[in-house]
Protein backbone atom coordinates (compact mmCIF):
# COMPACT_ATOMS: atom_id res chain seq x y z
CA UNK A 1 0.00 0.00 0.00
CA UNK A 2 1.26 3.46 -0.89
CA UNK A 3 0.53 6.30 1.52
CA UNK A 4 2.35 9.55 0.83
CA UNK A 5 1.71 12.92 2.44
CA UNK A 6 3.33 15.35 0.06
CA UNK A 7 1.14 17.38 -2.31
CA UNK A 8 2.14 18.44 -5.79
CA UNK A 9 2.41 22.23 -6.00
CA UNK A 10 -0.14 24.11 -8.11
CA UNK A 11 1.47 26.27 -10.77
CA UNK A 12 0.19 28.57 -13.50
CA UNK A 13 0.92 26.10 -16.32
CA UNK A 14 -1.54 23.57 -14.89
CA UNK A 15 -4.23 26.25 -14.56
CA UNK A 16 -3.66 27.10 -18.21
CA UNK A 17 -4.06 23.45 -19.17
CA UNK A 18 -7.47 23.11 -17.49
CA UNK A 19 -8.71 26.18 -19.32
CA UNK A 20 -8.28 24.28 -22.60
CA UNK A 21 -10.92 21.68 -21.72
CA UNK A 22 -13.62 21.74 -24.39
CA UNK A 23 -16.97 20.72 -22.92
CA UNK A 24 -18.67 20.28 -26.29
CA UNK A 25 -15.86 18.14 -27.68
CA UNK A 26 -15.93 15.92 -24.61
CA UNK A 27 -19.71 15.53 -24.89
CA UNK A 28 -19.59 14.84 -28.63
CA UNK A 29 -17.08 12.04 -28.10
CA UNK A 30 -19.38 10.48 -25.52
CA UNK A 31 -22.28 10.57 -27.96
CA UNK A 32 -20.16 9.18 -30.78
CA UNK A 33 -18.86 6.35 -28.58
CA UNK A 34 -22.43 5.59 -27.42
CA UNK A 35 -23.42 4.70 -30.99
CA UNK A 36 -21.26 1.57 -30.77
CA UNK A 37 -23.50 -1.03 -29.16
CA UNK A 38 -26.40 1.41 -28.77
CA UNK A 39 -29.64 -0.06 -27.39
CA UNK A 40 -33.19 1.04 -28.36
CA UNK A 41 -33.71 2.51 -24.89
CA UNK A 42 -30.71 4.82 -25.23
CA UNK A 43 -28.10 2.78 -23.42
CA UNK A 44 -25.14 0.67 -24.52
CA UNK A 45 -24.52 -3.09 -24.66
CA UNK A 46 -20.81 -3.59 -25.34
CA UNK A 47 -19.22 -6.63 -23.70
CA UNK A 48 -15.44 -6.80 -23.35
CA UNK A 49 -13.39 -7.77 -26.41
CA UNK A 50 -16.44 -8.38 -28.58
CA UNK A 51 -16.51 -6.87 -32.06
CA UNK A 52 -18.34 -3.86 -30.62
CA UNK A 53 -15.80 -3.29 -27.86
CA UNK A 54 -13.00 -3.66 -30.40
CA UNK A 55 -14.73 -1.06 -32.58
CA UNK A 56 -14.89 1.30 -29.60
CA UNK A 57 -11.19 0.81 -28.91
CA UNK A 58 -10.38 1.36 -32.58
CA UNK A 59 -12.30 4.66 -32.49
CA UNK A 60 -10.44 5.72 -29.36
CA UNK A 61 -7.13 4.82 -30.99
CA UNK A 62 -8.07 6.76 -34.11
CA UNK A 63 -8.82 9.87 -32.05
CA UNK A 64 -5.45 9.49 -30.34
CA UNK A 65 -3.68 9.06 -33.67
CA UNK A 66 -5.33 12.24 -34.98
CA UNK A 67 -3.74 14.01 -32.00
CA UNK A 68 -0.38 12.33 -32.74
CA UNK A 69 -0.43 10.37 -29.47
CA UNK A 70 1.02 6.85 -29.95
CA UNK A 71 -0.90 3.78 -28.75
CA UNK A 72 0.30 0.52 -27.22
CA UNK A 73 -1.34 -2.68 -26.05
CA UNK A 74 -0.30 -5.29 -23.49
CA UNK A 75 -1.01 -9.05 -23.31
CA UNK A 76 -4.26 -8.46 -21.36
CA UNK A 77 -5.56 -6.18 -24.10
CA UNK A 78 -5.11 -3.09 -21.97
CA UNK A 79 -4.72 -0.11 -24.29
CA UNK A 80 -2.50 2.91 -23.56
CA UNK A 81 -2.28 6.30 -25.28
CA UNK A 82 0.83 8.30 -24.38
CA UNK A 83 1.80 11.95 -24.27
CA UNK A 84 5.60 11.90 -23.89
CA UNK A 85 7.38 13.68 -21.08
CA UNK A 86 10.75 15.39 -20.98
CA UNK A 87 12.31 12.49 -19.05
CA UNK A 88 12.12 9.53 -21.43
CA UNK A 89 12.96 7.07 -18.67
CA UNK A 90 10.44 8.32 -16.12
CA UNK A 91 7.48 6.15 -15.12
CA UNK A 92 4.22 7.57 -16.48
CA UNK A 93 1.30 9.12 -14.67
CA UNK A 94 -1.82 7.27 -15.80
CA UNK A 95 -5.52 8.01 -15.99
CA UNK A 96 -8.33 5.98 -17.47
CA UNK A 97 -11.09 3.46 -16.97
CA UNK A 98 -12.96 1.06 -19.28
CA UNK A 99 -15.08 0.99 -22.45
CA UNK A 100 -16.98 -2.29 -21.84
CA UNK A 101 -20.50 -2.10 -20.40
CA UNK A 102 -23.19 -4.12 -18.72
CA UNK A 103 -25.82 -5.68 -21.05
CA UNK A 104 -28.16 -2.79 -20.25
CA UNK A 105 -25.42 -0.28 -19.51
CA UNK A 106 -25.27 3.48 -19.86
CA UNK A 107 -23.26 5.95 -21.87
CA UNK A 108 -20.99 7.19 -19.07
CA UNK A 109 -19.96 4.39 -16.67
CA UNK A 110 -16.27 3.78 -17.38
CA UNK A 111 -16.48 5.53 -20.74
CA UNK A 112 -16.24 8.90 -19.01
CA UNK A 113 -12.94 7.99 -17.36
CA UNK A 114 -11.41 7.02 -20.71
CA UNK A 115 -12.67 10.04 -22.66
CA UNK A 116 -11.88 12.39 -19.78
CA UNK A 117 -8.27 11.19 -19.83
CA UNK A 118 -8.03 11.74 -23.59
CA UNK A 119 -9.57 15.20 -23.24
CA UNK A 120 -7.01 16.01 -20.54
CA UNK A 121 -4.13 14.94 -22.78
CA UNK A 122 -5.49 17.08 -25.60
CA UNK A 123 -5.95 20.10 -23.31
CA UNK A 124 -2.44 19.77 -21.89
CA UNK A 125 -1.04 19.52 -25.39
CA UNK A 126 -3.04 22.52 -26.64
CA UNK A 127 -1.81 24.55 -23.69
CA UNK A 128 1.78 23.70 -24.60
CA UNK A 129 2.46 22.49 -21.07
CA UNK A 130 5.61 20.43 -20.67
CA UNK A 131 5.71 17.67 -18.09
CA UNK A 132 8.71 15.79 -16.77
CA UNK A 133 6.88 12.48 -16.74
CA UNK A 134 4.83 11.09 -19.63
CA UNK A 135 1.06 10.98 -19.14
CA UNK A 136 -0.96 8.02 -20.41
CA UNK A 137 -4.68 7.44 -20.96
CA UNK A 138 -5.56 3.81 -20.22
CA UNK A 139 -8.39 1.56 -21.38
CA UNK A 140 -8.56 -1.40 -18.99
CA UNK A 141 -9.95 -4.71 -20.26
CA UNK A 142 -13.14 -6.37 -18.98
CA UNK A 143 -13.84 -4.15 -15.99
CA UNK A 144 -17.50 -5.16 -15.86
CA UNK A 145 -16.84 -8.90 -15.75
CA UNK A 146 -19.77 -9.66 -18.07
CA UNK A 147 -18.01 -11.79 -20.68
CA UNK A 148 -15.07 -13.02 -18.61
CA UNK A 149 -14.65 -13.38 -14.85
CA UNK A 150 -13.48 -11.79 -12.67
CA UNK A 151 -14.27 -8.14 -13.27
CA UNK A 152 -11.49 -5.53 -13.40
CA UNK A 153 -9.49 -8.27 -15.11
CA UNK A 154 -7.23 -6.03 -17.18
CA UNK A 155 -6.02 -3.94 -14.27
CA UNK A 156 -5.67 -7.09 -12.15
CA UNK A 157 -3.38 -8.67 -14.74
CA UNK A 158 -1.37 -5.46 -15.08
CA UNK A 159 -0.73 -5.11 -11.35
CA UNK A 160 -0.40 -8.83 -10.53
CA UNK A 161 1.78 -10.30 -13.32
CA UNK A 162 1.96 -13.65 -11.50
CA UNK A 163 -1.72 -14.13 -12.40
CA UNK A 164 -1.34 -13.18 -16.07
CA UNK A 165 -1.32 -16.69 -17.56
CA UNK A 166 -4.25 -17.83 -15.43
CA UNK A 167 -6.33 -14.81 -16.47
CA UNK A 168 -5.51 -15.27 -20.15
CA UNK A 169 -7.01 -18.78 -19.99
CA UNK A 170 -10.38 -17.52 -18.69
CA UNK A 171 -13.21 -18.57 -21.03
CA UNK A 172 -16.49 -16.98 -21.99
CA UNK A 173 -19.76 -18.92 -22.36
CA UNK A 174 -18.78 -19.96 -25.87
CA UNK A 175 -15.41 -21.36 -24.81
CA UNK A 176 -13.37 -18.47 -26.23
CA UNK A 177 -10.36 -17.67 -24.06
CA UNK A 178 -9.28 -14.18 -23.14
CA UNK A 179 -6.00 -14.88 -24.94
CA UNK A 180 -7.88 -15.58 -28.18
CA UNK A 181 -10.06 -12.50 -27.75
CA UNK A 182 -7.02 -10.26 -27.21
CA UNK A 183 -5.45 -11.66 -30.38
CA UNK A 184 -8.54 -10.59 -32.32
CA UNK A 185 -8.36 -7.11 -30.77
CA UNK A 186 -4.72 -6.71 -31.79
CA UNK A 187 -5.65 -7.56 -35.37
CA UNK A 188 -8.30 -4.81 -35.22
CA UNK A 189 -5.85 -2.11 -34.08
CA UNK A 190 -2.47 -3.02 -35.65
CA UNK A 191 -1.13 0.50 -35.03
CA UNK A 192 -0.98 -0.22 -31.28
CA UNK A 193 2.53 -1.51 -30.53
CA UNK A 194 3.22 -4.34 -28.09
CA UNK A 195 3.65 -3.20 -24.50
CA UNK A 196 5.10 -4.90 -21.42
CA UNK A 197 2.54 -6.73 -19.28
CA UNK A 198 3.80 -4.95 -16.18
CA UNK A 199 5.79 -1.76 -15.71
CA UNK A 200 6.29 1.00 -13.15
CA UNK A 201 3.58 3.66 -12.79
CA UNK A 202 4.23 6.93 -10.95
CA UNK A 203 0.59 7.61 -10.07
CA UNK A 204 -2.92 6.73 -11.24
CA UNK A 205 -6.09 8.85 -11.26
CA UNK A 206 -9.48 7.52 -12.36
CA UNK A 207 -12.34 9.87 -13.20
CA UNK A 208 -15.82 8.35 -12.96
CA UNK A 209 -19.48 9.13 -12.54
CA UNK A 210 -20.45 8.53 -8.92
CA UNK A 211 -23.02 5.77 -9.65
CA UNK A 212 -24.86 6.88 -6.54
CA UNK A 213 -27.00 9.85 -5.39
CA UNK A 214 -24.74 11.53 -2.81
CA UNK A 215 -23.14 14.25 -4.96
CA UNK A 216 -26.40 15.22 -6.61
CA UNK A 217 -28.28 15.35 -3.31
CA UNK A 218 -25.55 17.43 -1.64
CA UNK A 219 -25.23 19.85 -4.56
CA UNK A 220 -21.51 19.19 -4.95
CA UNK A 221 -19.80 18.90 -8.32
CA UNK A 222 -16.64 16.99 -7.41
CA UNK A 223 -16.30 13.93 -5.20
CA UNK A 224 -12.80 13.27 -3.88
CA UNK A 225 -12.89 9.53 -3.33
CA UNK A 226 -11.54 8.42 0.03
CA UNK A 227 -11.77 4.66 -0.56
CA UNK A 228 -13.52 1.66 -2.11
CA UNK A 229 -15.41 -0.96 -0.14
CA UNK A 230 -14.37 -4.59 -0.30
CA UNK A 231 -16.10 -7.25 -2.37
CA UNK A 232 -16.53 -11.00 -2.36
CA UNK A 233 -18.21 -12.84 -5.23
CA UNK A 234 -19.39 -16.45 -5.43
CA UNK A 235 -20.99 -18.85 -7.90
CA UNK A 236 -23.38 -21.39 -6.36
CA UNK A 237 -24.21 -24.49 -8.43
CA UNK A 238 -27.07 -26.77 -7.36
CA UNK A 239 -27.41 -30.17 -9.01
CA UNK A 240 -30.65 -32.09 -8.61
CA UNK A 241 -32.53 -34.19 -11.11
CA UNK A 242 -34.76 -33.33 -14.05
CA UNK A 243 -38.22 -34.83 -13.55
CA UNK A 244 -41.72 -34.76 -15.00
CA UNK A 245 -43.72 -31.91 -13.44
CA UNK A 246 -46.98 -33.86 -13.53
CA UNK A 247 -45.96 -37.31 -12.36
CA UNK A 248 -43.14 -36.85 -9.84
CA UNK A 249 -44.33 -36.46 -6.22
CA UNK A 250 -42.69 -33.86 -4.04
CA UNK A 251 -41.14 -36.49 -1.77
CA UNK A 252 -39.13 -37.90 -4.68
CA UNK A 253 -38.07 -34.65 -6.30
CA UNK A 254 -34.55 -33.27 -6.34
CA UNK A 255 -35.71 -29.78 -7.25
CA UNK A 256 -32.67 -27.57 -7.77
CA UNK A 257 -34.77 -24.43 -8.05
CA UNK A 258 -36.56 -25.01 -4.73
CA UNK A 259 -33.19 -25.57 -3.08
CA UNK A 260 -31.79 -22.39 -4.66
CA UNK A 261 -34.75 -20.34 -3.43
CA UNK A 262 -34.22 -21.66 0.10
CA UNK A 263 -30.52 -20.80 -0.08
CA UNK A 264 -31.15 -17.25 -1.28
CA UNK A 265 -33.76 -16.68 1.44
CA UNK A 266 -31.35 -17.91 4.12
CA UNK A 267 -28.51 -15.79 2.75
CA UNK A 268 -30.65 -12.66 2.60
CA UNK A 269 -31.73 -13.13 6.22
CA UNK A 270 -28.08 -13.13 7.32
CA UNK A 271 -26.66 -10.50 4.96
CA UNK A 272 -29.53 -8.03 5.38
CA UNK A 273 -29.33 -8.12 9.16
CA UNK A 274 -27.70 -4.71 9.07
CA UNK A 275 -29.55 -1.85 10.80
CA UNK A 276 -27.38 0.77 9.08
CA UNK A 277 -27.93 -0.73 5.59
CA UNK A 278 -24.18 -0.79 4.93
CA UNK A 279 -23.77 -4.32 3.59
CA UNK A 280 -24.75 -4.75 -0.06
CA UNK A 281 -25.91 -8.27 -1.02
CA UNK A 282 -27.03 -9.11 -4.56
CA UNK A 283 -27.98 -12.24 -6.47
CA UNK A 284 -27.51 -10.87 -9.96
CA UNK A 285 -27.36 -13.98 -12.15
CA UNK A 286 -29.81 -16.89 -11.87
CA UNK A 287 -29.69 -19.66 -14.47
CA UNK A 288 -32.16 -22.55 -14.44
CA UNK A 289 -31.91 -25.70 -16.53
CA UNK A 290 -33.62 -27.12 -18.49
CA UNK A 291 -35.84 -24.04 -18.04
CA UNK A 292 -38.93 -25.83 -19.37
CA UNK A 293 -42.45 -25.35 -18.01
CA UNK A 294 -43.20 -29.04 -17.52
CA UNK A 295 -39.85 -30.12 -16.07
CA UNK A 296 -38.71 -30.03 -12.45
CA UNK A 297 -35.41 -28.11 -12.70
CA UNK A 298 -32.37 -30.31 -12.24
CA UNK A 299 -29.73 -27.57 -12.23
CA UNK A 300 -29.42 -23.99 -11.03
CA UNK A 301 -26.48 -21.61 -10.90
CA UNK A 302 -26.71 -18.26 -9.15
CA UNK A 303 -24.19 -15.58 -8.35
CA UNK A 304 -23.54 -13.72 -5.12
CA UNK A 305 -22.03 -10.24 -5.00
CA UNK A 306 -21.64 -8.64 -1.60
CA UNK A 307 -19.76 -5.56 -0.54
CA UNK A 308 -18.77 -4.01 2.75
CA UNK A 309 -16.25 -1.37 3.89
CA UNK A 310 -14.96 -3.42 6.86
CA UNK A 311 -12.66 -6.38 6.22
CA UNK A 312 -13.72 -8.19 9.41
CA UNK A 313 -17.36 -8.13 8.30
CA UNK A 314 -16.41 -9.26 4.78
CA UNK A 315 -14.60 -12.25 6.27
CA UNK A 316 -17.36 -13.12 8.76
CA UNK A 317 -20.24 -12.99 6.29
CA UNK A 318 -18.42 -14.47 3.33
CA UNK A 319 -17.26 -17.44 5.36
CA UNK A 320 -20.92 -18.33 6.05
CA UNK A 321 -21.95 -18.63 2.40
CA UNK A 322 -21.05 -22.29 1.87
CA UNK A 323 -22.47 -23.40 5.22
CA UNK A 324 -25.82 -21.71 4.57
CA UNK A 325 -26.03 -23.19 1.07
CA UNK A 326 -25.21 -26.72 2.25
CA UNK A 327 -27.75 -26.41 5.06
CA UNK A 328 -30.53 -25.59 2.59
CA UNK A 329 -29.60 -27.97 -0.24
CA UNK A 330 -32.25 -30.56 0.66
CA UNK A 331 -31.83 -33.64 -1.53
CA UNK A 332 -29.62 -31.79 -4.02
CA UNK A 333 -25.87 -31.39 -4.21
CA UNK A 334 -24.33 -27.93 -4.04
CA UNK A 335 -20.94 -26.51 -4.95
CA UNK A 336 -19.87 -23.02 -3.88
CA UNK A 337 -16.96 -21.32 -5.65
CA UNK A 338 -15.54 -17.97 -4.63
CA UNK A 339 -14.77 -16.18 -7.90
CA UNK A 340 -13.10 -13.07 -6.49
CA UNK A 341 -12.21 -11.26 -3.30
CA UNK A 342 -11.07 -7.66 -3.10
CA UNK A 343 -10.23 -6.02 0.24
CA UNK A 344 -11.47 -2.52 1.09
CA UNK A 345 -8.96 0.24 0.48
CA UNK A 346 -8.42 3.86 1.45
CA UNK A 347 -6.94 6.51 -0.83
CA UNK A 348 -4.53 8.71 1.10
CA UNK A 349 -1.60 11.00 0.46
CA UNK A 350 -0.27 12.39 -2.79
CA UNK A 351 -3.10 11.79 -5.25
CA UNK A 352 -6.23 12.63 -3.24
CA UNK A 353 -4.44 15.56 -1.62
CA UNK A 354 -3.49 16.92 -5.04
CA UNK A 355 -7.06 16.43 -6.30
CA UNK A 356 -8.34 18.40 -3.31
CA UNK A 357 -5.81 21.17 -3.82
CA UNK A 358 -6.67 21.47 -7.53
CA UNK A 359 -10.42 21.42 -6.85
CA UNK A 360 -10.04 24.27 -4.38
CA UNK A 361 -7.91 26.23 -6.83
CA UNK A 362 -10.65 25.83 -9.46
CA UNK A 363 -13.25 26.92 -6.90
CA UNK A 364 -15.50 23.91 -7.49
CA UNK A 365 -17.91 22.61 -4.86
CA UNK A 366 -16.65 19.33 -3.49
CA UNK A 367 -16.78 16.71 -0.78
CA UNK A 368 -14.99 13.55 0.29
CA UNK A 369 -16.94 10.46 -0.70
CA UNK A 370 -16.66 6.68 -0.37
CA UNK A 371 -17.14 4.43 -3.38
CA UNK A 372 -19.66 1.62 -3.12
CA UNK A 373 -18.67 0.27 -6.55
CA UNK A 374 -15.44 -1.43 -7.48
CA UNK A 375 -13.09 0.20 -9.98
CA UNK A 376 -9.80 -0.48 -11.75
CA UNK A 377 -8.22 2.00 -9.34
CA UNK A 378 -8.47 -0.59 -6.56
CA UNK A 379 -5.83 -2.70 -8.34
CA UNK A 380 -3.56 0.22 -9.33
CA UNK A 381 -3.61 1.11 -5.63
CA UNK A 382 -1.33 -1.91 -5.07
CA UNK A 383 1.54 -0.54 -7.16
CA UNK A 384 1.41 3.27 -7.04
CA UNK A 385 -0.20 6.32 -5.39
CA UNK A 386 -3.82 6.30 -6.54
CA UNK A 387 -7.01 8.34 -6.31
CA UNK A 388 -10.37 8.92 -7.95
CA UNK A 389 -12.52 11.87 -9.02
CA UNK A 390 -16.31 11.49 -9.00
CA UNK A 391 -18.87 13.68 -10.78
CA UNK A 392 -22.64 13.45 -10.24
CA UNK A 393 -25.00 11.24 -12.22
CA UNK A 394 -28.73 11.89 -12.45
CA UNK A 395 -30.67 10.20 -9.66
CA UNK A 396 -27.62 8.14 -8.79
CA UNK A 397 -28.69 5.72 -11.56
CA UNK A 398 -26.01 3.53 -13.18
CA UNK A 399 -25.77 0.10 -14.85
CA UNK A 400 -28.95 1.28 -16.50
CA UNK A 401 -29.79 2.58 -19.96
CA UNK A 402 -31.11 5.83 -18.49
CA UNK A 403 -27.75 6.68 -16.90
CA UNK A 404 -27.01 10.40 -17.40
CA UNK A 405 -24.47 13.06 -16.47
CA UNK A 406 -24.55 16.70 -17.55
CA UNK A 407 -21.99 18.14 -19.98
CA UNK A 408 -21.08 20.79 -17.39
CA UNK A 409 -20.29 18.26 -14.67
CA UNK A 410 -18.30 16.09 -17.06
CA UNK A 411 -16.24 19.12 -18.12
CA UNK A 412 -15.60 20.21 -14.52
CA UNK A 413 -14.34 16.74 -13.67
CA UNK A 414 -12.06 16.91 -16.71
CA UNK A 415 -10.66 20.25 -15.52
CA UNK A 416 -9.80 18.78 -12.14
CA UNK A 417 -8.24 15.73 -13.78
CA UNK A 418 -6.18 17.83 -16.19
CA UNK A 419 -4.57 19.99 -13.53
CA UNK A 420 -4.07 16.99 -11.26
CA UNK A 421 -2.25 15.06 -13.99
CA UNK A 422 0.06 17.98 -14.75
CA UNK A 423 0.95 18.39 -11.09
CA UNK A 424 1.59 14.69 -10.61
CA UNK A 425 3.67 14.51 -13.80
CA UNK A 426 5.85 17.36 -12.52
CA UNK A 427 6.03 16.29 -8.89
CA UNK A 428 9.36 15.24 -7.39
CA UNK A 429 10.17 11.56 -6.88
Amino acid sequence: MFSMIRVATIDTSSQLASSFINSQRLWDRHMEMAKIGATPAGGVNRAALTALDNDARALFTRWAKDLEFPSSIDPMGNLFVRRPGLDLDAAPVMSGSHLDTQPSGGRFDGIYGVLCALEALQAIDAAGVKTRRPIEAAVWTNEEGVRFQPGCMGSLGFTHPQRLEQLLEAKDDDGVTLRQAVRTLKERIPEAVEQSPHRPVAAFVEAHIEQGPVLEQSGNTIGIVSGIQGTRRFHVEITGEDAHAGTTPRSRRKDALSAAVAMVSALEAVFHDDPDDVTRFTVGAFNVKPNAESVVPGYVMFSIDFRQPEETVIARLGDQVETLCQRNAGRCEVRVTQTSRTPPIRFEGLVPDTILNVTQQLNLSHMHIYSGAGHDAQHLFNICPTGMIFVPCKGGVSHNESEYATPADLADGARVLTDTLVQLANSPD
